[in-house]
Parts: structure tokens; sequence; C-alpha cells
């Protein structure tokens, strides 16, 4: 093998590794776990716990959802389907006082029906979905997460006692308030979400009672 053949291979093999970590950093935010962090703010911590405060499983195991769910574009709902999400929303609520456990079933496949409408993958792909909204919407997953927790309790028989519902319910009003948002602008900060939600999801007396 001739040298300048050697040398144009050395070159190649080069500018794929330089493109590969371009891609990489991309994918990561420019600054590795730091953005990573930054990003998905508590759910960066619920991943880095579930690996045992691994950093890279966790960097790794988030950049991979960037890269599935990254480009996806949320659908924004025509009103008569916020509106009827909103009264099933409003009736699950009602509905706590006398039959909490019902009624977190209820939020949980509201929760469900109400991003695949978004255009997030199908309800019946649970961790597909939640990981898929976890990019967009890191900060209020985490109330959906406990829904579909205390709903698979209630149905291993272990079961969640009624303040831990209540609790898990009010969570993911967060959730389901940035769903229905009719602007598809970056989703805000945890903090600032609850400054702009909507009067529907302001406290509710029965449900907080």
């Amino acid at each position: 093998m001739s040298t300048g053949l050697i040398i144009a291979l050395v070159v190649i093999v080069a500018a794929v590794v330089v493109v590969a970590a371009a891609s990489t950093r991309r994918a990561r935010g420019g600054n590795g776990g730091r953005n990573l962090r930054r990003r998905f703010g508590p759910e960066y911590d619920h991943v880095l716990a579930r690996h045992d405060g691994d950093t890279k499983a966790a960097d790794r195991e988030l950049t991979e959802r960037l890269e599935r769910h990254g480009g996806l574009r949320e659908r924004p709902l025509e009103p008569a389907e916020r509106e009827r999400f909103e009264a099933r929303w409003a009736a699950a609520q009602e509905h706590f006082v006398d039959s909490p456990r019902e009624a977190v079933a209820d939020v949980d496949r509201l929760l469900a029906e109400a991003a695949g409408a978004r255009g997030f993958p199908d309800g019946g792909q649970y961790e597909e979905q939640l990981a898929a909204l976890s990019v967009h919407h890191a900060g209020n997953v985490r109330g959906y997460r406990r829904v579909h927790r205390a709903v698979g309790a209630a149905g291993d028989g272990s079961g969640t006692d009624t303040e831990e519902l209540r609790a898990a319910m009010l969570e993911a009003r967060d959730l389901f308030a940035d769903l229905m948002r009719s602007d598809q602008r970056a989703p805000v900060s945890h903090k600032a979400e609850r400054s702009h939600r909507p009067h529907l999801f302001h406290r509710h007396p029965v449900a907080e009672r």
C-alpha cells in the first residue's frame, strides 16, 4: 500500500471520528451531562438514581431519548378537543372525593390520550410515551409517572393511601396544563409554569381538602 493511500485512509478515519464526536456533542447539548441536567431537570435526577448514580449511564439514556424524540413536533389541539379533555379533567376532580382510585385511573388514561392527541407515542406504549414527554415536558412528567404507578399499585393489590393519590393527581395537573396549551412555545421552567396555569388548574376545593 502506497504512502499516499495510507495517509488518505488516516484522514478519512479521522474525519469520521470528528463527525461522530460532533454528533454526540450536539445530541448532548454541547456540554455533556451539564446540559442534559439543565434540560431534563428533575427527570435527570430520577434517571441518575435509577442508574445508581452512574452519570455515564444516565447521560447515555437521556441522549438516546433526545435522539429518538427530539425532532417530535407537537400537534396543536382543536378547540373542541381541548374542551373535551378539560371537561374530563374537571369530572375526575369531582369524582375524587367519592372514588379517589377511580379518579386517578381516569387521570392516567386522560394524560395518555391527551399526549397521544398532541402527537406523542400512543398511550399503549407507556414507557415510550413517557420518554418522549420527558424530552419536551421534562419538568412535569413526574406527576404522570406517579398516577400511573398508583394505578398499578391498586391493580396488584398493594394499594395507595388517599393522600398519596391526591398528591399524585395534583402533580399530574402540571403536565395536563402543559398539554392543553394552545401555542407551541418551548416548555417553560417548572417554576414559571405554575404562574401561567389556565384557570382550570387552580387548586380545586374537593381534590385538595
